[in-house]
């Protein structure tokens, strides 16, 4: 396939290279003209026709174009600039055995850096002697990222920051690059890579292949598109939903305190369905939230900032397993866009946790902070509603509203992934409601409103409704008084220690994650993070629903909504499975069989 130029040398697009909202072209992908060892790879992982970005993006990058794909997130961008970069080193090893870095992989975040490397990995496992890869963290000092860097890996995965350092330091060199890819390039400048992007830039060797995958078209696109590309080939894809598919999005109305007592009633009551995420704003939020569930019985597990990127990792990991069911997720380094009249982020709880929107380079347009505290623990390079594997989401959970419509269209796009369904609710505090319950109250939420708004527009130019999800307060206003008595326990002293404590737990369970379970890796299965925080006013009784609480009708009479069951309860072991430790013992379960010495009927067989 050739480029077709205009009188100005300029791409013309072809029917091949069309921007488009039709259907993939290619059918298999032995169609796309990749390696056989690639695709045996991507036989090994299930993937069996091509998504509309692969089969639109391959073609173009195996034929040397530069590529600016925006397709939405669940859509397979990673595989589609994978591939044509292992094309092509597979291609140039079949005349050449010199060996040097060919391409150079920049993501926003330390989670993407460890998931892209692992998509890498699982497709070069039918190729991994003739091609190396190696990813570049944080965590790793700078004498162990020399000698990570000292083979010359043929791909490197890394953050913009980490790469500018080690080219700077002459650890990584970019003289004989060959490919650039920018994942999620709409997100990477408002992590305030502006400097090491452009340092990045001025060293790159002419001639250069780049691709730029993104969820949404924006401005910074368009800077980055100036900075690195020439002449790309812009592919703005839409795919269908499937029948059936897609988000079904709902908002509920309500006190602040209400927030609390609406989640209780849906998670301990079963009326969601399948695996959840609960995004909160920031890290106070995200430990209060897991103390108010621990009064209940609720088990769930933390993604925060402050965590350690190992912990994280893993953690993400054993919740696409099925190990976990519920992830409480502070978004405090979420994505603001360039809307005008953003709130202002909370005097109180965000300024705790020692980082203000300003300092990660979100939006430069909010009013600067006067408090700041200085915080070594956070990880300015964290991000979760974005770019985050999350497998099999059934229910997104917005505890509390994002800034911007921008954030709000990233974090619901968790859920309902690769054709499959999902819902997403939103608590939102009107304007009459807000401070009327200060315990529970946090700034943002007084424009709650005119964000919700905002989202409103936003998902009707795109053809879907945000429904109003009712609750039977009535129904539900039995339960507010072991809601408060739970609250009552959660204060401020508890969230603290529960902080600190969970902190001093992860750390050490990163260390062994780092260090113990590189030499025992199955082990690292039985690590659990859903662990019990246990407040200083420890409650049992809240643990049970007695009967007397619920309405004559039963459950749906709380709501008509009816949305499914989240089985808390599962025992797994480390592979997922239901465990077997209950079966071992007992008459019921099979006990003479698997203890003889109870039976009067363990004869020998012999006669």
């Amino acid at each position: 396939m050739k480029r077709k130029l205009d009188e100005n040398n300029a791409p013309v697009l072809t029917a091949d290279t069309e921007t488009t909202s039709a259907g993939a072209t290619s059918s298999t992908f032995a169609n796309l003209g990749l390696d056989s060892r690639l695709l045996q790879a991507t036989a090994s992982q299930d993937w069996h026709t091509p998504t509309l970005v692969q089969s639109r993006a391959i073609p173009l990058a195996i034929d040397g174009c530069d590529v600016l794909a925006k397709a939405k997130t669940g859509s397979g961008k990673t595989a589609a600039y994978t591939l044509p970069i292992l094309q092509a080193i597979l291609k140039r090893k079949q005349t050449s055995s010199d060996s040097y870095t060919a391409a150079l992989i920049l993501v926003p975040t330390n989670e993407l850096v460890t998931q892209v490397a692992k998509v890498l990995e699982s497709l070069t496992s039918f190729c991994s002697r003739e091609i190396k890869i190696s990813k570049l963290s944080d965590k790793l000092s700078d004498a162990a990222q020399r000698a990570v860097l000292s083979d010359s890996p043929d791909v490197v995965v890394a953050t913009p920051a980490r790469a500018w350092h080690n080219v700077k330091n002459s650890t990584l060199s970019l003289e004989k690059l060959t490919h650039l890819v920018l994942d999620e390039a709409d997100l990477v400048l408002s992590y305030g890579y502006d400097e090491d992007l452009q340092n990045v830039a001025s060293s790159l060797p002419k001639g250069l292949q780049t691709t730029l995958m993104s969820a949404t078209l924006t401005p910074e696109v368009d800077t980055l598109k100036g900075l690195f590309c020439r002449n790309p080939t812009i592919l703005d894809l839409e795919e269908p939903d499937e029948d059936g598919g897609g988000v079904s999005q709902y908002v509920v109305k309500c006190g602040e305190d209400e927030k609390f007592l609406l989640i209780y009633c849906m998670v301990k009551l079963e009326l969601v369905k399948g695996k959840a995420i609960i995004f909160v704003s920031d890290v106070d939020r995200c430990y209060r939230l897991k103390l108010f569930f621990e009064q209940f019985g609720i088990r769930s597990c933390l993604l925060n900032s402050e965590l350690p990127v190992n912990c994280r990792i893993h953690a993400v990991e054993e919740f696409n397993r099925g190990v976990y069911n519920i992830i409480i997720a502070s978004d405090e380094n979420e994505v603001v866009g360039d809307e005008k009249d953003q709130p202002k982020p909370d005097s109180g709880e965000v300024a705790n946790d020692g980082e203000t929107l300003e300092t990660n380079g979100q939006d430069t347009t909010l009013a600067p902070r006067t408090k700041k505290r200085k915080s070594s623990r956070r990880d300015k390079n964290y991000g979760v509603s974005r770019g985050i594997d999350f497998k099999n989401v059934a229910v997104v959970i917005n505890f509390d509203l994002p800034l911007s419509s921008r954030s709000y269209l990233h974090r619901i796009g968790r859920t309902a992934r690769a054709g499959q369904t999902g819902m997403a609710l939103s608590f939102v505090v009107p304007k009459e409601k807000f401070r009327k319950h200060m315990p529970t109250s946090i700034e943002t939420a007084e424009n709650d409103e005119k964000v919700l708004t905002k989202i409103i527009k936003q998902q009707a130019k795109k053809g879907h409704e945000v429904k109003p999800y009712s609750f039977d307060m009535k129904a539900v206003e039995a339960f507010r008084y072991r809601m408060n008595d739970a609250l009552r326990a959660v204060t401020k002293v508890a969230v603290r220690e529960a902080r600190l404590r969970e902190l001093k737990q992860e750390l050490l369970k990163s260390e062994s994650l780092k260090r113990h379970f590189e030499e025992n890796p199955l082990e690292v299965r039985h690590l659990r993070h859903d662990v019990e925080l246990r407040t200083t006013r420890s409650q049992p009784h809240l643990k049970h629903v007695p009967d007397y609480l619920l309405p004559k009708d039963g459950k749906k009479a709380i709501t008509p909504n009816e949305v499914g069951f989240v089985p808390f309860k599962k025992v797994l072991d480390g592979k997922g499975k239901r465990s077997k430790i209950f079966k071992s013992k007992g008459r019921r379960t099979g006990g003479r069989r698997s203890d003889p010495l109870r039976s009067f009927k363990a004869r020998s067989k012999t006669k």
